[in-house]
């Protein structure tokens, strides 16, 4: 008789997945934050050209089953929260500030919202990886770069009990552990450390550096690196410093990254026009451009709040408490076995 009915996850690790389950929204109880909850399947998907969200037809004819839109499975539950904090956050949020209001708070206005829920990503398959996966997303309205850091350094101090996490900007990242200035070395020389061709994309070499490193990060305590090259900044501010930087963070710990975060972007013009940069990216990878999220652009159009945010995936953060060496025993039913 077949076995490959029962779960991969033993049931302590079960356990510990409830345990930690509930001391995340603790966390989140205690400080204020609103749980909430977006659709999984939705018209629109933010365009990354590194995530490639899982597509449905949405038929209404059971006999004719590959008929009807096109809806997307998401690949965080991004779109739908700035949604909600655009509709209902405080608004304009300088006259709340004015009025004395923490953090923009307001009576009946959503401020500090979270949610766990599942996720969808095609192409990622593997020791760290499952194409369905549980999120923890949450944004604060008032925060800025520092505070959103700050939210995620007491959450990994509480959850994790390993102690505050050290800071190093991705600059000191490099040059700690890879001996190169992420910003000043030419991309030849990157390139040759990392043992590429000098032709590739100085981003790509940057990226394929940082996974040579990756598992001696956050070893001896959680580790935050913030400060990453604008060229990585996704949904994130850019601080115009010399050079620009992405007002982005992101949490490792033992050798895993289990979070990442924004000084959320609220300029739907220049959301625009990296939506369309990244399209153009994926069509050069030989992939299909995805459509233009406009509900999004729309709510930005109409003010999102001063923010900050931050998108942690839990079965990771399950497999490192718990020392697991692979994704799929922190989960019950990994793809294999779904």
């Amino acid at each position: 008789m077949s076995s490959d009915f029962a779960p991969v996850a033993t049931l302590e690790v079960l356990r510990q997945r409830a345990v930690l389950l509930g001391r995340l929204r603790g966390f989140f109880e205690r400080r204020g934050f609103l749980e909430v909850e977006t659709p999984l399947l939705a018209h629109e998907v933010v365009v990354d050209r590194h995530l490639d969200p899982l597509a449905v037809t949405l038929f209404d004819d059971p006999r004719r089953p590959q008929h009807g839109p096109t809806l997307w499975l998401q690949t965080s539950p991004e779109l739908g929260m700035k949604r909600l904090l655009a509709a209902h956050g405080t608004l304009p949020y300088a006259a709340a500030a004015t009025a004395g209001h923490e953090r923009g708070a307001s009576a009946g206005g959503l401020t500090a919202i979270y949610q766990i829920t599942r996720a969808f990503r095609g192409g990622e398959i593997g020791p760290r990886h499952n194409p369905e996966f549980t999120i923890v997303e949450w944004y604060r309205a008032g925060d800025d770069y520092q505070s959103g850091m700050d939210l995620l350094a007491e959450l990994a101090e509480e959850i994790l009990a390993a102690g505050p996490p050290r800071r190093l900007s991705y600059r000191e990242l490099f040059l700690a552990y890879a001996g190169v200035d992420p910003y000043a070395t030419p991309t030849a020389e990157l390139a040759e450390r990392a043992g590429l061709a000098p032709s590739e994309p100085r981003d790509l070499v940057l990226d394929y550096l940082l996974t040579q490193f990756e598992p001696q990060l956050g070893l001896s305590a959680p580790l935050i690196v913030y400060d990453y090259p604008a060229t990585h900044a996704a949904l994130a501010q850019v601080r115009q410093d010399d050079p620009p930087v992405a007002e982005r963070f992101e949490l490792y710990y033992r050798g895993l990254e289990l979070a990442n975060g924004y000084h959320e972007l609220r300029d739907a013009q220049v959301l625009r026009q990296r939506m369309q940069t990244q399209n153009a990216l994926r069509q050069a990878d030989g992939k299909p451009p995805l459509p233009q999220p406009q509900r999004l652009l729309a709510a930005l159009e109409h003010g999102l709040p001063p923010c900050a945010g931050c998108a942690l995936g839990f079965d990771r953060l399950v497999m490192a408490v718990l020392g697991l060496p692979t994704l799929e025993m922190a989960l019950p039913f990994p793809v294999a076995r779904a």
